[in-house]
């Protein structure tokens, strides 16, 4: 099931809450089961063989944390983690890299397993737990129903942001919610549902349509890319604010996942900005582990943006991405830092620049494709432009500085000047995005979010 959709929005969500709040809130084991049941509900709605295996991977890693904290400091200890990350890392193998890793080796399958949304989220979940237990960061959860709601939530269960469990351990056990909680909430939610359903879906469409033809000009190939670039930001930003908002909603504060990356001035501030779960998971449990700053630096930081494009896909052009950025940001440590932090405006317009290339390499899982619009990209071989790309460009132009300007903060600062100023403007604006999303929902085809896939 998706948030936007309106299954989702008229059916499945008034239910869930009707139910939810039905039950009063000091009864907090008691909204935990009607959470995680609708949950599961929810992630059945679209493919209900992998329930079993969510389960079954929460299960083990609650299981686990609770041997590991009673052998904490032991040998054993250190068999169980082992067990736990090879249990994790396998699915991850297993669902996600199998048929792309036999074919590194020129094997080719005839049948691949189904990769099973959400897999990459909910098993970084688990790895972190396990992990934080491991270490005695945190005290292992003894309540299988609060473990696993915590795992299969669904506001961030199939595209993220990645929760900790330390982020949300007493929520677990103990949250409020009350009618201002609410209010943000669902104000949040809807910011996300417009995000995704007016800019990142129209965003989208016209990038499919310029980058999806082998005879793209450079003019289509950069108007596509541009067009791309503001759909992947509105298209999983708008996710991360509605689970943000859902969240909210039933008593949980989940950590900002984007704070608006487009706005940075070096790729090292992008990537504190943009995805900002990945890249602490990352950091916290690859880059410090493997010496960080402290011994090869270069080296561990290879490794984590590999692994980073990796987490992203399958395919060698997600590698070719990570490693991209990772190249950029060493430079970035030993050769530039002083420099960007010297000039303003032209250390925005090298890392947009630098970011606006990297979605070429991100949008293309086919290398020749992939090949063949960079060339395009910097005008060799093709036309410089077409017809279609100019039509398309005409068309939209007033849209991009639109899009550029609902991608920095300069929008929220208006709405929170306009909020101060007039009280009613909040609701206003809330009905008005709600009402052309739900337009716009009627008469558009399916369109899952981007992250899905991953």
């Amino acid at each position: 099931m998706v948030f936007s959709t309106l299954t989702f929005i008229i059916l499945f969500l008034p239910i869930f809450l009707l139910v939810y709040f039905c039950v009063p809130k000091r009864h907090v084991k008691a909204r935990n089961l009607v959470l995680l049941l609708f949950s599961l509900l929810f992630y059945a709605a679209g493919e209900p063989v992998w329930v079993v295996l969510l389960i079954f991977s929460a299960s083990c890693d609650c299981l686990i944390g609770l041997f590991m904290e009673k052998y904490h400091g032991r040998w054993q200890s250190k068999v169980l983690i082992v067990i736990s990350l090879c249990c994790s890392l396998g699915l991850l193998v297993i669902f996600k890299y199998t048929e792309f890793l036999l074919g590194l080796v020129g094997i080719q399958v005839a049948f691949a397993p189904i990769l099973p949304i959400g897999i990459s989220f909910y098993t970084f979940q688990t790895m972190s737990y396990a992990i934080d237990v491991y270490k005695g960061k945190i005290k292992a959860q003894r309540s299988p129903l609060a473990f696993l709601t915590y795992v299969a939530m669904f506001p961030p269960l199939v595209a993220g942001p990645i929760i900790r469990y330390a982020d949300v351990e007493h929520m677990l056990t103990e949250r409020d919610t009350n009618l201002k909680k609410v209010s943000e909430g669902i104000s949040r939610f809807i910011m996300g549902l417009g995000k995704k359903v007016i800019f990142a879906n129209h965003a989208g469409m016209v990038a499919n349509e310029l980058l999806g033809t082998a005879n793209m000009s450079t003019q289509a190939v950069w108007v596509g890319l541009a067009m791309f670039m503001f759909q992947i930001y509105f298209d999983f930003s708008g996710y991360s604010d509605m689970a943000i908002g859902l969240g909210k909603i039933i008593g949980f504060d989940f950590k900002e996942n984007f704070k608006y990356p487009y706005e940075s001035r070096s790729i090292t501030e992008f990537w504190q900005r943009w995805h900002i779960s990945l890249g602490n998971f990352f950091r916290n449990y690859l880059y410090i582990p493997l010496g960080g700053n402290r011994k090869r630096a270069i080296f561990n930081i290879m490794i984590v943006w590999m692994a980073t494009g990796l987490w992203h896909g399958a395919s060698v052009n997600f590698v070719l991405w990570g490693l991209y950025f990772g190249v950029i940001l060493i430079i970035e440590k030993y050769f530039l830092r002083d420099f960007l932090q010297k000039t303003k405006y032209l250390s925005h317009l090298y890392c947009l620049f630098i970011v606006f290339f990297s979605w070429l390499i991100f949008y293309f899982t086919d290398l020749q494709q992939l090949r063949l619009a960079a060339g395009r990209f910097w005008g060799f071989g093709g036309f410089l432009t077409d017809y279609r790309a100019t039509e398309l460009l005409l068309a939209n132009l007033w849209i991009l500085p639109v899009f550029a300007l609902f991608s920095t903060s300069k929008t929220y600062q208006i709405l929170q000047i306009t909020k101060a100023r007039w009280p009613i403007a909040e609701p206003a604006f809330n009905l008005v995005v709600l009402g052309v999303s739900f337009a716009l929902l009627v008469g558009q085809t399916f369109s899952p979010f981007i992250y899905f896939r991953f």
